[in-house]
Order: C-alpha cells, then sequence, then structure tokens
C-alpha cells in the first residue's frame, strides 16, 4: 500500500520496538559479555525507517516508569505483566542514550503512558493539517487513524489508513475502543467481557454499533444469528460495570498539556563523536566506521552481528543483511495452458528458481500436492493451484498434466533450485513418480551453516531476523486448532498471497544469505559438500523406513505395565499412602516433609528438586527414590517406545518413517523425531528390546555400522598429542592405556575398575568435566578426582594447551570450528553470568570433537549412498543414522561383500593424523547387531 503523504512526521512507539527487538532479534553481547541485541534491533528498524522515510522527522517515544492515572482506576492494570528481564533491562540506557546521539527528539514523561503521549501529539498534529505518520505494532493506536494520521508496522512494512481499518475489523476507527473493551486484552489485563473474542465483538459493532448502541438494544442482539447469540446480552447486562471500565482502560488520551507542538519535534544533526563512543562500547563495527568516517546519512545496511565475542577475527562472517520491502504486486495465480507455459519459459531461462510444493499435510508419508510455486526474481512469483476443492472454486489445470508437463524442468539436475527444507518437497514429488534434481540451495541449510544458533531457522523466523518482514502466517488464512482449514480448502485468491509470499521471501533469504557463505571457503565448503548433498541422501533414508515388530512392542508394553503396577504397589507401600507419582509437589511432600529426607538441590523457585540427579543420590541411601527412578525410566520408555512406534507404522509400507533435521543442533549432528529413534536406551535391558523389534524382512539382514572412539580420535587429533596418537595408531584400548599412565601402573595390571574410571576421565574432558562433576560420577572425593586429572594432563600435555587455547580463542572470536571449518557460536562465551559463561566455556572445548563427528558422519552417509545408488536396485539401503552409526538393511546373501565396502567407504571419508575405525555388526534385529 502506498501512503499518501511524503514527509510525515513520523511518532515512534520506542516500548514497542524495544519488546520487539528484544524477541525478534538474536541475544547479542559486545566482548564484555554485557546484551546488547534490544539496542541493535531498535536501532535497526529506526535506521530501515529513515531509509524508507528520508525527508522526515523521527520522535521516539518511550513509557516511563511508574504508575499512570489507570493504575489508580484499576489496580489490576497490567499486572500479569512479566518484569522487565534483567538483560532487557541494562540496555535502556545505551539505547536512549544512541537515540539522541543519531539526532531523535526523544520523549518519556512520568506519570503518562507512550500510547498517550503519542495520542496527543498525533491528534495535535492532525488538527494542524499536518500528516503523521504513527510506528507501532499496537493494534490499540488504530483508534488514532483519521485523515491524516496513518500507522506503519515496521516489521510487516504494512501501512493502515482509514480504508484498512474499515477492510481489517469491518468498522471505523471510532468503533476500535468497543472493540476492545469487549474483549478485552489479556496483555494489559484489561477484562472484557467473558466469553466474547474476535468474531462476537465484531458482529456485535457491524451489526448494531458501539456500547452505549448495544446496551441501548439488548433486546436485538439474539437476532444477529452468529453462534451463541442468545446469551450475549446477558454477558453484557451482567458485565456492564465491567465493559465501561475495560472501555475507559483502553481510551488513549488525547488531551495532555505537552512542552511541545508536533511541529517544533525536529531531528537533530547526529553527534558522530558520542556515536563513536557508544558504538565502540557496543561492537557495533560497521556503524562504527561510518561514524568515525562522520557519515551523517543514515544507511539501512545493518551492523556485524557479534554472537556474543569480540570482532576481532569474524570479519569473514560479518552480516551485511539489507532490509528490503516485500513488494507482492506481481503474484500470480495460473490457472489457464497459456499462462502456465510462459511461465515454464521462464523457469527454464532463468537461472535460479525459488521453489515449494504446497500440499495438505506436514507428514511426507500422508501428504497429497496440492500446488506448486515460483519466484524467479524478488516480487515476481506465481502458484499454480491443482487440487483446491472447496465449494466454488475455479477451475485448475489437472494435477497430473502439470506434473507431466514440468517432470522434465523437476528432473534437469542443470535447472538450479532453491527452497526451505527442500528435503520435504523431494519426498513429496517421489511419490508423483518424479525423481527432484537441481537441489542447489536450501535456505534453511543457509542460515543454519551461517550461523547455527542465531534462533530458529524456519521461514518466519529467518524473514523476521534478516529481512524485517513478517510473512502472512498460515493461521491467518487457515485458522487454528481443531477447526483449522488445510490448503486444499483455502481460497486461491489467499492461498496465492500466502504461498507466493513463501516463495518470494525463501528467493530473498537465499539472495541475501549466499553471499555470506560464499565469502567464507570454510563454510562454503560446509554448505556445499557437506549439507546439500545430503538433502536427497535424507529424503530417500526417510521414505524407505525402517521394519518394526509392533506385536513384540505390544507384548513388551504389558510387561512394562505390569512392572509399572508392582512398582507403584511397592512405592505406597514405602510411602505409607498413595499419591500422584507424575506430581513432582506431591512427591516433595512425601520425601522431604514425611520421611524427612535431605535436601539435595532446590529448584528455580526454592522449592526441594526431585530431579533424577537428586533422587540418584537419594537412592544411595533409601529405597524410595530407587523405585521412583525405576517408575519413571519404564513409563517413559513405554509411552514414547512401546506404545507410540505401533500407532506411527505406515500403513501402506508397514514401516516407521522418521524426520531428520539437519538444521536442529548447534554443532551439526542431525536429530531425529516424529518419532525420535536416536535417543533409544542401548545400556540396559528394555532398550535393548525395543531395539530387538526392528527388524530385517525375509531375506534381509541388518547391518550396523558405527565409528569406534570417535570423538577421542578427534581429541587426538585436534590436540597433536603423540602419546594418545601413538595409543590409537597401535590399537591399544585407550581406556586401559589411560588407567595405566593416570594410575602409574603397568597396562596388565588395569583392573575392570580402574579402566572404568579412566573411561569418565577420557569422555568426562570432552565434555568440559570439572574435578567436582568427575568426583560426582566416580563417586569418589573430589580431592581424588583432582588428582586423576593432574595425573591425566602430566600425561597428556597437549590436550591441556589445546584445551586452554580453545577456551581463549572462542574468547576472542565468539566461535569455534570443526576440523573442517563449520562454525559454532558461543553467545554466553563472554557472559557476565558465571554459570553461563561456564557453560560456554564447556560447549567450546566439546563443540569441536561432536562437530567434527557429525561432519564425519554426514560425509560417510553421502559417500555410502552413493555407492548404494550404483547397485542393483534392492540390494542394499540405508535405512537410520544413530549418532556415529549407520544401519543398513542389506540381502543376506550380499552381506559380507556390502559389509567390507560400507567400512571402507566410511573409514575413508577424512584423513586424520590417527586412523578411522569403522566397526560393523550384523543380525536379524537391530540389537543383535552390538558388537
Amino acid at each position: 500500500m502506498v501512503v499518501n503523504f511524503k514527509t510525515p512526521l513520523i511518532l515512534v512507539d520506542g516500548s514497542s520496538y524495544l519488546y520487539r527487538a528484544y524477541y525478534a532479534f538474536p541475544k547479542l553481547t559486545n566482548t564484555k559479555g554485557e546484551p546488547t541485541g534490544a539496542v541493535y534491533g531498535v536501532i535497526n528498524m529506526l535506521r530501515s525507517l529513515v531509509k524508507q522515510y528520508p525527508q522526515s522527522n523521527v520522535t521516539v517515544i518511550f513509557d516511563a516508569q511508574g504508575k499512570t492515572f489507570r493504575d489508580d482506576m484499576y489496580s489490576a492494570y497490567k499486572a500479569h505483566r512479566p518484569q522487565m528481564p534483567d538483560d532487557l533491562r541494562g540496555q535502556i540506557v545505551p539505547l536512549h542514550q544512541i537515540i539522541k546521539a543519531m539526532g531523535f527528539p526523544m520523549i518519556m514523561i512520568e506519570g503518562i503512558e507512550a500510547d498517550d503521549v503519542i495520542g496527543t501529539l498525533a491528534t495535535q498534529g492532525s488538527a494542524a493539517d499536518m500528516s503523521i505518520l504513527i510506528s507501532t505494532s499496537d493494534k490499540d493506536m488504530t483508534q488514532l487513524v483519521d485523515k491524516n494520521i496513518n500507522l506503519i508496522n515496521t516489521m510487516t512494512n504494512i501501512i493502515m489508513n482509514l480504508q484498512g481499518v474499515y477492510n481489517k475489523y469491518g468498522f471505523g476507527p471510532k468503533h476500535i475502543v468497543d472493540y476492545l473493551a469487549l474483549m478485552g486484552d489479556t496483555v494489559d489485563n484489561i477484562p472484557g467481557v467473558p466469553g466474547i473474542g474476535d468474531k462476537i465483538a465484531t458482529a456485535l459493532i457491524t451489526g448494531i454499533g458501539g456500547l452505549n448502541k448495544l446496551y441501548n438494544n439488548l433486546d436485538k442482539i439474539a437476532d444477529l444469528g452468529f453462534r451463541g447469540s442468545k446469551t450475549i446480552a446477558k454477558k453484557l447486562e451482567n458485565n456492564r460495570e465491567q465493559v465501561y471500565l475495560s472501555y475507559a482502560l483502553a481510551t488513549i488520551k488525547l488531551d495532555y498539556e505537552f512542552f511541545t507542538h508536533p511541529k517544533k519535534l525536529i531531528n537533530d544533526t547526529p553527534d558522530n563523536n558520542k556515536l563513536v563512543e557508544l558504538f565502540t562500547e557496543l561492537n557495533f563495527t560497521r556503524w562504527l566506521a561510518e561514524a568515525q568516517s562522520s557519515n551523517t546519512g543514515i544507511d539501512v545496511v545493518t551492523d556485524h552481528i557479534t554472537m556474543g565475542n569480540a570482532p576481532k577475527k569474524a570479519k569473514a562472517n560479518s552480516t551485511n543483511f539489507e532490509v528490503t520491502a516485500i513488494n507482492c504486486s506481481k503474484y500470480n495465480t495460473i490457472l489457464m495452458e497459456e499462462d502456465f507455459h510462459t511461465w515454464m519459459n521462464k523457469l527454464r531461462s532463468t537461472d535460479v528458481v525459488a521453489f515449494d510444493t504446497e500440499t495438505d499435510n506436514l507428514d511426507y508419508m500422508k501428504a497429497n500436492l496440492v500446488g506448486l510455486s515460483f519466484a524467479i526474481a524478488p516480487g515476481v512469483a506465481a502458484y499454480v493451484p491443482v487440487a483446491h476443492d472447496y465449494l466454488g472454486v475455479p477451475k485448475q489445470l489437472d494435477r497430473d498434466w502439470v506434473l507431466a508437463e514440468m517432470k522434465s524442468w523437476l528432473e534437469d539436475a542443470s535447472a538450479l533450485k532453491v527452497g526451505q527444507n527442500l528435503k520435504y518437497d523431494a519426498s513429496i514429488l517421489t511419490q508423483y513418480d518424479i525423481n527432484l534434481k537441481g537441489i542447489a540451495f536450501d535456505t534453511m541449510l543457509e542460515s543454519y551453516v551461517y550461523n547455527s544458533v542465531a534462533g530458529r531457522h524456519d521461514i518466519y523466523s529467518l524473514s523476521m531476523r534478516y529481512l524485517q518482514h513478517t510473512c502472512i502466517s498460515f493461521k491467518e488464512i487457515a485458522g487454528k486448532g481443531k477447526k483449522q482449514l488445510t490448503l486444499n480448502q483455502i481460497k486461491l485468491e489467499q492461498a496465492t498471497e500466502y504461498v507466493a509470499e513463501y516463495t518470494d521471501i525463501i528467493l530473498h533469504l537465499h539472495l541475501a544469505l549466499l553471499q555470506h557463505i560464499n565469502s567464507n571457503n570454510n563454510l562454503k565448503i560446509i554448505f556445499e559438500q557437506y549439507e546439500m548433498p545430503l538433502v536427497p541422501v535424507l529424503s530417500r533414508i526417510e521414505r524407505h523406513g525402517v521394519l518394526v515388530d509392533s506385536r513384540m512392542l505390544a507384548k513388551q508394553s504389558l510387561e512394562i505395565t505390569a512392572r509399572l503396577k508392582i512398582l507403584e504397589t511397592e512405592i505406597f507401600k514405602l510411602a505409607g499412602e498413595k499419591f500422584n507419582l507424575n506430581s513432582p509437589k506431591q512427591l516433595q511432600v512425601i520425601l522431604f516433609e514425611k520421611m524427612d529426607m535431605p535436601v539435595i538441590k532446590k529448584t528455580s523457585s526454592g522449592t526441594p528438586s526431585t530431579n533424577a540427579e537428586v533422587l540418584q543420590k537419594l537412592a544411595l541411601t533409601y529405597p524410595i527414590p530407587k523405585c521412583i527412578l525405576e517408575y519413571r525410566g519404564l513409563a517413559k520408555l513405554k509411552s514414547t517406545y512401546t506404545d507410540k512406534l505401533p500407532k506411527v507404522v505406515n500403513p501402506a509400507t508397514k514401516r516407521v518413517h522418521t524426520s531428520y533435521n539437519q538444521a536442529a543442533t548447534a554443532t551439526g549432528r542431525l536429530a531425529s523425531t516424529n518419532p525420535n529413534l536416536q535417543n533409544i536406551p542401548i545400556r540396559n535391558k528394555e532398550g535393548r528390546r525395543i531395539r530387538q523389534a526392528f527388524i530385517a524382512p525375509q531375506g534381509k539382514t541388518i547391518l550396523a555400522v558405527d565409528y569406534s572412539q570417535i570423538e577421542l580420535r578427534i581429541m587426538a587429533h585436534l590436540s597433536g598429542d603423540e602419546a594418545l596418537i601413538d595409543a590409537f595408531r597401535n590399537g591399544k584400548d585407550i581406556h586401559s592405556t589411560t588407567a595405566a599412565e593416570v594410575m602409574k601402573i603397568d597396562i596388565n595390571d588395569v583392573t575392570l575398575e580402574m579402566r572404568r574410571h579412566a573411561k569418565s576421565i577420557n569422555f568426562g574432558l570432552i565434555y568440559g568435566m570439572s574435578a567436582m562433576g568427575l568426583a560426582k560420577q566416580l563417586k569418589i572425593p573430589r580431592g581424588a578426582a583432582q588428582q586423576y586429572m593432574e595425573r591425566y594432563f602430566e600425561r597428556y600435555p597437549n590436550v591441556l594447551q589445546y584445551m586452554e587455547k580453545t577456551r581463549i580463542q572462542a574468547s576472542e572470536q565468539g566461535y569455534v570450528e570443526t576440523i573442517f571449518g563449520r562454525r559454532v557460536y558461543l553467545p554466553d562465551i563472554n557472559s557476565s553470568n558465571n554459570l553461563r559463561r561456564k557453560a560456554a566455556e564447556r560447549a567450546a572445548i566439546n563443540a569441536p570433537m561432536q562437530g567434527t563427528a557429525a561432519d564425519i558422519i554426514k560425509r560417510a552417509m553421502i559417500f555410502v549412498d552413493r555407492w548404494i545408488q550404483q547397485q542393483p536396485e534392492g540390494r542394499v539401503a540405508l535405512i537410520m543414522q544413530v549418532h556415529d552409526e549407520l544401519v543398513l538393511e542389506v540381502d543376506t546373501e550380499h552381506l559380507a561383500e556390502v559389509k567390507a565396502q560400507i567400512c571402507r567407504l566410511m573409514e575413508s571419508v577424512a584423513i586424520l593424523d590417527i586412523p578411522l575405525i569403522a566397526e560393523p555388526g550384523s543380525g536379524k534385529n537391530w540389537d543383535s547387531c552390538k558388537h
């Protein structure tokens, strides 16, 4: 929508900006570990606003601390709002300083809310025939709109004028307060009328009018005919006083006498010296460079995002994302063959096409194709609907015809495509006998490789983070809850706006993200050689699925149920009464009040903790915590696996089909969901029995191959420690070797207990375990644990040097890297909070090893899949990936050949200072493959 004035006075709702920036932008910190993300976000939005309206004067208005007249009117006003977070409160002063230094008038008046300041200034300006633009996301401000006053939401770039208010609400600004009074507001704790929401409030106002008309015509409400209309009059009558109170609370005051008039709100010249000082303190490096060069123009290009670190060595990953307005005026709905062929010619002549499939289900095994969308340039997108089926839907192109026409392009490896989670699209098209090729780019993976911890990597989060644009949500067009429509039930006009924008955003994000990945060769390699080639591999694994014995799982569920009942009886007998075993509060009473057990740890709310760590300690002395631990473990196994797995067996394939998420962990590891196949226990008999239900079909064998002690091997390579490298090169038992070195005894004298202790040390150090943590794990005095660690580092000094070097680099850079160059950012590495900083330091030690292991297994999957594609169909299939293990389904007669080849491939994917060892195991079920 084009605003009908060129140089409005812009009134910025600073409080609205502040909270939106705090929650929408990454959690940034400066070199001192002080939070800066909200400051960054607010200033970035202000710069964007000035870029859009370069001739306008801008004034920023904030809420002041303390009560207002509304608190005197209603003591519970805003009572439900949580206190401002500590890490936000500390950003207020520098934010205000920057705003003033940028030359913007800033208003904050004690006892008056920002809404009322803005309302008074806006109406004064309108009365003087000034053009006023209020920048806010607060719907309450809609009541201020008139011929001279418009609203703009900078996150969505949507202008709200008089016609816009009518279009959105069905009535004008004068009834907005009536609307708010009827509905109430949970954020501000305005009560409203119980049982009246958006739809009923709208029906009342459009059908009869505002509050006064409603109360003068209560007898006419039932005739409006909406659902529940017959009960509304009584609700209004019973809440008359409350709704008029709500009206008063929601009304913005317009009659304050201020020290200034809107005409006097003029921008001053920026104080570049002050900006240099502030930007230096906050590590906003790009803005600092602008201020240092005395550039008084305010550019929309955003600053280098410092993820909890100094920018010293992160320049290759600096983020210069331009805020681009999303123009949806060129979106097309393709319903005619002639238009379709025109667009196909456009697709064939475009270097990289943004592409998305539209379906009626998120489950790739159940979804039906409803349409396809494309974007060939920013703002130029189209939707081809093929299966919308609501009453009155226009005639669409036949799905089979469209797919037949598109098959050659979709299967053309030279026709490059970019999508958001293209793995899903590939799986959908496979059901229609199309093997999607040209899978060149994926915005989810571009964002993930660029910075895995910046936030979520879904399209809505990425659009907000990098484009400052709020996408149309599916809920907006389909509703929510049980009554939510599927895409095929959505009208074509709405569907086109939604899906074409989605695909358009993909292209915008791709253009913004790829240049930053390409500017760093390591990230480019990770993206091109690890993440993108893995997409079709994972799609094949997911679609193949794994066969499970549902009857075996059902039998195990019955056995677990019986054991749970026995445990429940035993626990109640020990407690002397029955209670809810799943209630931490009731368990607290039993353990710490009735049975007077010692309180080992407290929760954040100050109550005694009953978590697993506490129960494990108490179980050393008391019987009931031991029983509760067993109960909890069995109950989780039952609900998560033995009960659930049979329910998710696909009726057509008779297999379980998981989803692997490439962008879920900080370090690069894959995550498995719906169901999660990566967390099935292997150290207890119940978990192993679940694995026994993962079976091979007739004539097949399960082959499981995993990397032996891969993270310890990576530690040896990273540290360059000669003793560790020698042990691995010569095939020594690393835990027995460590025990012998630490205990200073001959390796032949190492006992199983000594080896167990050494194993805890070896793996504990990878995770940055302290002497206290080791003492807890080994159940030994802290002094003895400290002595073990000191002896360890005496024998392996390079390990200690590596750990210290890594901590320093992490603190300076704000990130660590895997051997292959994958970055893992550590936002809390310089945090002033000691617990957060220590956790980040531990992560700094572990992330290069865990991340490198993730890189290696991903390369192994790509190598193995490439070989499988060359084999006769059905001979071997990759069916699962679990941490450092690949699980395959193999023709039994070819098992020996396949086993040898898979091991060879897995051991050849990386060249380290020590050999990679792949250990195979095989059997008729997954559990029988254990080595």
